[in-house]
């Protein structure tokens, strides 16, 4: 064999290895996060040493960022072949297809696994702002979408709300899509696209959402400042993540001792728990104050889908996001998910019953509430893809474009 037939095998086994480790690397990443990936974890997951992975990837920074580019550069590849098509609502629709298309393929061990992007902030300067750069352009990408002449009368601001609704759409449904069969998911891109480009109300109902009491719970005599603390704690867990918020940043941003923060909470892990339980208190608050009003299912749906993505731009907000659940440990992770769970079966039925009164068209009830836990899930991030933004605002801009079309 020649020199030049020997380098080329060699590149190839190379290539192969380096596929090899990032896709383990992936699947660690998405349960664990960045703080919780380890080289060694890696390497004894591909039947390797710790130094042998170092010789692709020197630190865990540097894998970790190639997880989350590898995997930017697969959604490029999708909205490249999306944003071809010659109308908006081909766009979208084929965006969903080629994402569904490809989770099926990794369901059936035909891919490798797509990359959680939940936890970019995570990492360490500066290749978290290449790996955030890289985000922004798929963004921007995504943006072009709504590039046509019959939108014009949505301006940039608009435009960013809904591409980021969309795209947590597609993120939030690698979440939920488990629950369906791959042999369902023909089904599954129907309904999904059907509910974002026509809304769920029957025609010539308007989006007129009426007030609702304040959800946020009300904190015991003499522990008023649980309320500050979670919401504290709620913030900065967001921002980094469950991993990326230790318990030194968290009494910081409280300003409080270490040894006091564990004078109220066992661990980490209790302090969590407690945030979850808050936003499941304030939404079910307000999903039940929403079912208390006197008028129709379309009304008490918009009633609260309004009034909690308006929270989460308040002083109490934001709620905490999903995306902690995959790093708490179980089964405090199976309790968790319980409760959003609650969540969503309040929203499916409160669907159900509007089908049935006449106001919400038919749609798939289980998949409108997905979605709808999917876009309040994303409000509380908002605020970064349209600066400015003020809190009477969110509501129109984001729950009801979900609620009504997001071409509307």
């Amino acid at each position: 064999m020649d020199d030049g037939r020997i380098a080329g095998a060699a590149t190839a086994r190379y290539a192969r290895k380096k596929e090899t480790i990032l896709a383990a690397a992936t699947a660690i990443l998405n349960r664990q996060g960045v703080r919780g990936m380890t080289l060694a974890d890696v390497a004894a997951s591909v039947g390797l040493n710790t130094t042998s992975v170092t010789y692709y990837y020197r630190k865990k920074d540097d894998l970790a960022a190639a997880c989350f580019m590898r995997g930017l550069e697969r959604f490029e590849a999708m909205v490249e072949e999306a944003a071809a098509e010659s109308a908006p609502a081909k766009r979208i629709v084929k965006f969903l297809e080629l994402y569904l298309d490809l989770n099926r393929r990794v369901r059936l061990g035909e891919a490798t696994p797509l990359t959680s992007f939940a936890e970019i902030k995570a990492l360490k300067e500066p290749l978290r702002g290449s790996v955030i750069g890289a985000f922004n352009d798929l963004f921007r990408r995504v943006r072009s979408f709504f590039n046509d002449p019959s939108l014009a009368h949505l301006d940039k601001r608009q435009r960013n709300a809904r591409t980021h609704l969309l795209m947590e759409q597609v993120f939030w449904s690698g979440r939920w899509l488990r629950r369906y069969d791959v042999e369902d998911y023909g089904r599954v891109l129907e309904r999904m696209s059907d509910i974002l480009l026509n809304g769920l109300p029957i025609a010539g109902r308007e989006w007129r959402p009426m007030p609702l009491p304040d959800p946020t719970p009300l904190s015991p005599e003499g522990l008023e400042w649980r309320e500050t603390f979670l919401v504290a704690a709620t913030r900065l867990i967001n921002q980094r993540g469950y991993r990326g918020a230790s318990v030194e940043d968290i009494s910081a941003a409280l300003n409080v001792t270490k040894g006091s923060f564990y004078h109220h909470h066992e661990d980490k892990d209790a302090l969590v728990a407690e945030c979850f339980e808050r936003t499941f208190t304030v939404t079910r608050r307000s999903q039940l104050d929403a079912r208390a009003l006197p008028a129709d299912r379309w009304t008490q749906l918009v009633s609260t889908a309004a009034g909690l993505t308006t929270y989460q731009l308040s002083e109490h907000g934001p709620l905490l996001r999903a995306s902690s659940l995959g790093a708490l440990p179980e089964p405090l992770r199976g309790e968790m998910a319980d409760g959003y769970m609650r969540g969503w079966q309040r929203f499916a039925s409160i669907i159900s019953d509007g089908i049935a009164d006449g106001s919400i068209r038919p749609i798939d009830p289980s998949i409108a509430a997905h979605m709808i836990n999917s876009m309040l899930n994303a409000a509380a991030s908002l605020e970064a893809w349209v600066p400015g933004l003020e809190r009477e605002e969110a509501a129109d801009l984001f729950a009801r474009p979900l609620l009504t079309g997001v071409l509307s």
